[in-house]
């Protein structure tokens, strides 16, 4: 009974990563759309345009950066139920507003591209949903999870990320069939992201019955509800070692959001300044640059806090995660198989065939974190990925795409669900200390959204800038990702420790030791 109590809960926070999954991938089918629709008719040269359209298909990102750097603190303050609640009316709120962007103005389909920027910020809000899900939903998994079985419910939000990828290739195929390609740029998109209005509604309604975890309630002094959630998910005697366990985890370290407070004040005092500086300069990345140098020097204040270990062993964690370039695989899919020569739909259905494999192999990962540990499938997924990207790369620069560079699409993919995908979720879950987990985390998958960003925002400039094209053909920024992959794998076998098996406790001792 404890047991299907224990994948109830894993199920419904997961639905947090199936939305996640679901809002980060549905862009992929509107891309095209997107261009038509709203960059187009604006008649800007080709270079402004594809960093616009850069810009337009990464914008949810910068609510994703916004919401996993407010997590830490609204979890903490609030708990972590409250936050995915937050999270799933964010979802509701955008799905509507993204599909209907003259929302306050006019009819679904009255407007023009003149909505670019209510369009954006929709997308925005949703980015702030998927921030506050990606960083809540493996957390709160990790933190109802028995150790011997945590790295494969935590694995399981993975899935439900891939997983709701894999149903947004088919719902965007199967609205893309429905029309045709006028159809589409003015109102097929729009149905693509009205879609994920039923999981959203879902979610909201079964969190509801969810509990809040054990250790938050520790850590708020509510010692007797945490004892009744433990004993719910165990029997009584190990709920009680547990119960002390964590008691005295917090009463090594009390809780602080000061240093939190510090980097999120100096982040955004600097961005503004940045931003500000830059765009006088006249730099057309001013947003970007800001963004990026602001976060790193801000970084300096939880590195004093927590030391440079935690820090950058989070940071980079959840950086070379996205540096490997997966994203683009995910947002750029149909328009990669373009390039090989693939019309619309065809390229809409190969990519359903990489979701199906992404799917395949994470579940692969589910039934092997816990056996084989997580330092070992971190490793050779890594050196997978870059063999893959760099074979891709090639086949690119040598004009021999075909066959075979799907097949270096697919292997990467599978490299890619066998162990960064899941097994950094899981890793990032599990290796802080209880008292600044979701301090540390919060900054971490912040870190992890801005990669995200920097990866989605250069490479429409490294795929269609004139001069990498005429020199590389396409093939400049799979190297890039290969080169990545090494680096990633290096950066594992150094400074990542092993916690398989390990209580969420037992990792405070080795932060402790350093």
């Amino acid at each position: 009974m404890k047991n299907y109590y224990i994948i109830g809960l894993t199920l419904v926070a997961t639905l947090g990563g199936l939305l996640f999954g679901y809002d980060t991938a549905v862009i992929s089918g509107t891309v095209e759309s997107l261009r038509h629709f709203f960059i187009e008719p604006q008649g800007l040269p080709l270079d402004q345009a594809n960093a616009l359209e850069g810009f337009v298909v990464s914008s949810a990102l910068i609510g994703c950066i916004l919401g996993a750097s407010f997590a830490g603190w609204i979890s903490q303050r609030y708990g972590r139920k409250p936050t995915l609640i937050l999270a799933a009316i964010l979802f509701l709120l955008s799905a509507i507003g993204s599909a209907w962007p003259e929302l306050f103005s006019g009819l679904p389909g009255s407007g023009d591209h003149t909505f670019m920027y209510a369009f954006v910020a929709y997308r925005i809000i949703g980015g702030i949903g998927v921030g506050l899900a990606s960083m809540v939903s493996p957390m709160y998994i990790a933190e109802v999870a028995p150790a011997d079985r945590r790295g494969n419910l935590v694995a399981w939000n993975q899935f439900a990320i891939i997983f709701g990828m894999l149903v947004v290739y088919f719902v965007n195929y199967s609205i893309a069939l429905q029309g045709d390609a006028a159809w589409l740029h003015q109102i097929g998109w729009r149905w693509m992201f009205a879609s994920e209005i039923i999981p959203a509604v879902l979610f909201l309604l079964f969190l509801l019955f969810v509990p809040e975890t054990p250790r938050y309630l520790v850590m708020r002094g509510r010692l007797q509800g945490a004892s009744q959630v433990l004993e719910r998910l165990m029997d009584k005697a190990t709920a009680a070692r547990e119960l002390q366990d964590i008691q005295q985890s917090f009463q090594h370290q009390e809780p602080s959001m000061r240093p939190y407070f510090r980097f999120m004040i100096t982040w955004a005092l600097l961005f503004f300044a940045g931003y500000g500086l830059f765009s006088l300069l006249g730099w057309s990345s001013a947003l970007e640059i800001a963004l990026l140098l602001s976060f790193c020097v801000a970084l300096l204040f939880p590195v004093r806090s927590f030391g440079l270990l935690i820090i950058g062993v989070g940071v980079l964690l959840s950086a070379f995660q996205q540096f490997v370039g997966i994203n683009v695989v995910l947002y750029y899919a149909p328009e990669i198989f373009k390039t090989m020569g693939a019309a619309t739909d065809a390229a809409l259905l190969q990519q359903i065939v990489v979701g199906a494999v992404n799917l395949s192999f994470t579940c692969l990962a589910i039934f092997t974190v816990d056996r084989f540990g997580r330092r070992p499938l971190m490793i050779i997924g890594a050196l997978i990925m870059a063999a893959s990207m760099l074979v891709l790369g090639t086949t690119f620069y040598t004009h021999s795409v075909g066959i075979g560079s799907l097949i270096c699409m697919l292997v990467y993919t599978a490299g890619f669900a066998m162990s960064w995908g899941p097994v950094c979720w899981v890793l990032l879950a599990e290796i802080f200390p209880n008292s600044i987990r979701s301090t540390v985390m919060s900054i971490a998958v912040a870190a992890q959204w801005i990669a995200n960003f920097l990866v989605s925002w250069t490479f429409p400039m490294l795929d269609k800038n004139q001069y990498l094209t005429d020199t590389f053909n396409h093939g400049i920024a799979y190297w890039i990702y290969g080169v990545m992959g090494i680096l990633a794998a290096l950066f594992i076998w150094r400074l990542v420790p092993e916690t398989k098996g390990k209580t969420l406790e037992e990792m405070e001792s080795f932060w402790r030791k350093k």
